[in-house]
């Protein structure tokens, strides 16, 4: 079989799972394990891999899927956990009385919050979240989703406390041949992983300054009286103070902290400037914005919930420092477990299941370190929230039952879809003497496009985006094509990985898993085309500029690969 069939042979699980989530509106839940079964009988027959070796991938798979479910578990429990003990109420109520004008409502409540929501918790939860908000004090369901997708943009890569790169990144290289090449040039995994994070946070900071103002014309163009890209531009000095408060933190935990905390850490930041600022009305126009009377919208703009924010008034009264407590207890033992020494080493050599050369393949190794990833100390934290907000049992009983039906949900998918990602990581070692099928499909991207891909690294993550719904999956799915493509075209790995989960974050603002899910907490069901029609403006934007700072960085600030050569 020539070079060039064998690549499209590779590529063929990612082509098919596209056009069954696509193009045939598959559920994933349907289509991945048809896409797994695909890859396993390339893998045995084109591949000439081992059974044995399949199955071991697979159990892999299975092991990486236990750490992500146990992180996913833990974020949302958290979140159900503030919602039952009214704490998310009050943060909501503590949102509603800083101004009048919609703009600067939006980049507070949606960027500044929903931005912070994503970094506690992920997996869409911020849409789901803001969007009702923004309904409550008054903007159109339509509006609301529009706004709600547009978070899912820079606080995406580094959400859930890390999860697209602390999972998808690392879960989707082939980290021991990787490690060994390191070692041999005299560095390690941690210091290549760091490099990572940092281009990460440093791209999406660049890009992300001007989301807040994007947020705004977005607002006033289509949802104005007028319809005008003007009336959102006026608000320009105060949008970019905003964007700036975000995200001068947020690059600076992403380099000096790691993944688990930027956006959760440039949130908390932004809110304490942007939250006085806005109260004193620094830089903001002395002429308000608003939309028209409610009787003048279009009834497409309306959804079938009505939701009044008196509605979210919590059960009983708390104290708006007591309700945001539980938050700054993650961060703080977040950060405690990943820079003190002793409280990393009892975090990660407790409540550890670890199992190498599964099935006694060599380099097939996994772990689940219960404590030290992100859903165990978010576990913990619950545990703190039940004593600091006095709450009753049934109250964490309900919590830990809406939070276990999404697990059941997210996990079937990630079931298929891991193991999947590990057959074709672990392709390497066959009978047939191949290179493994990212790297079959890298030669073959390399050959057809070369020296320009850099450019479109990004929007191949969202296009891994757009189809499994998470950044996460893709950048499980193309992390280690990206790192063969960057050393087959001799640019470096660590920028085309870290372009990679910058563009898979893009690609979450026209997933319509999340767009689904954004529109069903504001009654907006079956309208998501109208949606994906104006988010895939911010989209394209991310993406060009992504594009254009990999370029930049490769021809004009000459970013080599320091670690590998």
């Amino acid at each position: 079989m020539s070079q060039t069939w064998l690549s499209l042979l590779a590529f063929a699980p990612l082509i098919v799972a596209a056009i069954l989530l696509v193009g045939l509106h598959w559920p994933a839940k349907r289509a991945m394990p048809v896409v797994f079964l695909m890859t396993a009988a390339i893998a045995l027959t084109a591949w000439d891999m081992t059974l044995n070796r399949v199955l071991a991938s697979t159990l892999q798979g299975l092991i990486l899927t236990g750490s992500i479910l146990w992180i996913i578990f833990g974020a949302i429990l958290l979140l159900n956990t503030l919602k039952h003990s009214g704490a998310i109420t009050a943060i909501r109520g503590g949102f509603s009385d800083i101004s009048p004008d919609r703009r600067v409502q939006v980049i507070i409540v949606a960027w500044l919050f929903g931005c912070f929501i994503e970094g506690a918790s992920g997996f869409g939860t911020p849409a789901a979240v803001a969007a009702p908000l923004l309904v409550a004090l008054g903007f159109p369901a339509l509006a609301a989703v529009m706004i709600g997708m547009m978070i899912q943009s820079t606080p995406v890569s580094f959400g859930a406390v890390g999860t697209p790169i602390v999972v998808g990144v690392s879960g989707g290289l082939d980290r021991a041949s990787i490690t060994e090449t390191l070692i041999a040039q005299g560095s390690d995994w941690d210091t290549f992983y760091r490099l990572i994070t940092s281009e990460v946070a440093i791209i999406h900071a660049v890009i992300g300054i001007l989301m807040p103002l994007f947020m705004c014309i977005m607002l006033t163009r289509f949802f104005g009286e007028k319809r005008s890209w003007k009336e959102g531009l006026t608000i320009a000095p105060f949008a970019i103070f905003a964007g700036l408060a975000f995200v001068i933190p947020y690059a600076a935990a992403g380099i000096f902290l790691g993944p688990e905390f930027p956006s959760m850490i440039g949130a908390l930041v932004g809110l304490l400037i942007v939250v006085p600022a806005a109260k004193a009305g620094f830089l903001i126009p002395k002429q308000g914005w608003d939309f028209a009377e409610a009787k003048h919208w279009p009834v497409n703009w309306m959804g079938n919930i009505e939701i009044k924010l008196d509605s979210l008034t919590a059960k009983r009264p708390m104290n708006l420092w007591l309700a945001w407590l539980p938050y700054i207890l993650l961060a703080a033992l977040l950060v405690l477990s990943r820079v003190n020494s002793d409280v990393k080493a009892f975090f990660t050599q407790n409540l550890v299941l670890g199992w190498s050369n599964i099935l006694g393949e060599a380099g097939v190794s996994g772990s689940i370190q219960f404590l030290y990833l992100p859903g165990g100390i978010m576990v913990l934290i619950v545990l703190a929230t039940v004593l600091l907000h006095r709450m009753r049992l049934p109250e964490l009983g309900s919590a830990i039952s809406e939070s276990s039906k999404t697990l059941l949900g997210a996990g079937f998918v990630l079931i298929f879809t891991i193991p999947m990602v590990r057959i074709l990581i672990n392709s390497g070692v066959n009978l047939a003497d191949l290179p493994s099928m990212p790297r079959a499909m890298a030669e073959f991207v390399a050959h057809s496009v070369g020296d320009v891909y850099p450019f479109f690294a990004a929007s191949v993550g969202a296009l891994g985006a757009f189809i499994a719904g998470s950044n996460t999956v893709s950048n499980l799915m193309m992390a280690q094509f990206q790192f063969d493509t960057a050393h087959l075209i001799g640019v470096s790995s660590a920028l085309l990985i870290a372009a990679q989960a910058v563009g898979a974050a893009a690609g979450n603002m026209i997933a319509i898993h999340n767009i689904v899910a954004a529109s069903a907490t504001v009654g907006l069901l079956g309208r998501e085309g109208q949606t994906i029609r104006m988010t895939i403006i911010p989209t394209l934007y991310y993406l060009v500029m992504a594009g254009i700072l990999t370029m930049m960085a490769i021809h004009v600030f000459n970013v080599s690969d320091p670690l590998l050569s």
